[in-house]
């Protein structure tokens, strides 16, 4: 297997005071490892062996805000005061190993069931206009009382991060769920100053999120957020339609407090728009001044689509890596999160770093049948992908 020069990927990157020793990240993967909303200790040494494996920084897997309309999904994490302890050790263990962690904020919107004989019962499901995706309604839209809730909801989980050890948080605001529903227009259709068709309208509650939560916690502690084109509902989802939106999205984010951004894409590789092989990752970081984590099929060829959908996707790694260093000195961002291939071998940056590339272990669906068939997305999920899109 001919061999690449990752040096450059080694090196260490600031956000704020926050010091990584490397580039490499394990971003958030529900790994359905909890009891009653908490991490089981499983979860803990899971999160460990990624940091003793190389990881200069762990983002938690999507953990439940502070709300009883956050999530019914029965394996789900929370962030809550009786929950706190076990978070605790998460971020102890990580720390202990070397590395540093992020909690990720998270709350389904309309992607969470609408009913269910369970402990939320009395808590409705709320998003901007009480649709999942076009034509298709869950639960109702939130009223502005609502909103004041959830705003204290994130605030009252990233102040609780903070207490517990986290270096910072992440607030999603992708992939379909709340944050992203009121980004989204096909979501958001409400005629009030939080939507509509102006994107700075529907921006205007998550800049609100990211600004509450700042005013919290203070200057020092990182607050990223995750964000992207695609949707489990609707993988050719856009958000931003050019440069000039996603300046905007941007721009508005980074104002109100974001220290970094997290672009999700299904393809860390994918050129965004026409006349210009940037991908996403790279017009954020032509376009601000924040961290830019790039994210989406490092070191394999099939995407996200295949995952969600159930099917294999092939080791890649020896091109990916060449293409992701190419990027990465080109300037296209400053961190990269190494999804299912974190999950097959938590010793992948170590092996990275040492040129141990033919021992680097592959990913497969295999590695997840023993946390991930307990858990299942709430809404259906749509392969509106083409055979290229999911890498077949």
């Amino acid at each position: 297997m001919s061999k690449v020069d990752l040096s450059p990927l080694f090196t260490p990157h600031s956000v704020k005071s926050l010091l990584l020793g490397n580039r490499f990240a394990v971003p958030a993967m529900q790994r359905a490892m909890s009891k009653d909303g908490a991490p089981l200790p499983s979860l803990a040494q899971y999160y460990r062996k990624r940091a003793e494996g190389g990881f200069g920084l762990v983002i938690s897997e999507s953990t439940a805000i502070d709300h009883g309309s956050a999530t019914r999904q029965p394996t789900a994490m929370w962030i809550r005061p009786d929950t706190a302890e076990r978070w605790r050790q998460c971020v102890e263990e990580v720390k202990s190993a070397g590395g540093h962690m992020l909690l990720q904020l998270w709350h389904e919107g309309a992607m969470r069931a609408a009913e269910g004989n369970d402990a939320w019962s009395d808590y409705p499901t709320i998003s901007p206009s009480g649709l999942v995706r076009k034509g298709e309604a869950s639960g109702r839209a939130a009223t502005i009382e609502d909103l004041a809730s959830l705003r204290e909801a994130y605030v009252r989980s990233a102040l609780l991060a903070q207490e517990i050890g986290f270096s910072g948080v992440e607030i999603h605001a992708a992939h379909g769920y709340l944050l992203d529903q009121f980004l989204w227009a096909e979501t958001n259709l409400r005629d009030d100053e939080y939507g509509g068709g102006d994107l700075r309208n529907r921006v205007r509650f998550p800049a609100e999120v990211v600004a509450a939560v700042r005013a919290a916690v203070g200057q020092d502690f990182i607050i990223s957020v995750r964000l992207s084109q695609w949707k489990t509902t609707s993988f050719d989802a856009t958000v931003v339609n050019d440069p000039q939106e996603f300046e905007i999205l941007l721009g508005t984010l980074r104002q109100a407090g974001a220290d970094m951004f997290n672009i999700s894409t299904r393809r860390f590789d994918r050129p965004e728009w026409p006349g210009s092989e940037l991908s996403l990752a790279g017009w954020a970081k032509k376009l601000t001044d924040a961290t830019i984590l790039a994210v989406g099929s490092v070191g394999i060829k099939g995407d996200i689509t295949d995952m969600l959908m159930h099917r294999e996707s092939a080791p890649q790694l020896m091109a990916s890596l060449k293409e992701a260093q190419r990027r990465f000195l080109a300037g296209e961002f400053d961190l990269l999160a190494i999804g299912r291939s974190s999950i097959a071998d938590p010793d992948f940056v170590t092996k990275l770093q040492q040129g141990r590339f033919d021992e680097v272990r592959p990913f497969s669906l295999a590695l997840l049948k023993d946390h991930m068939d307990s858990w299942e997305p709430s809404v259906e999920i749509k392969d509106s992908g083409t055979a290229e899109d999911a890498g077949s």
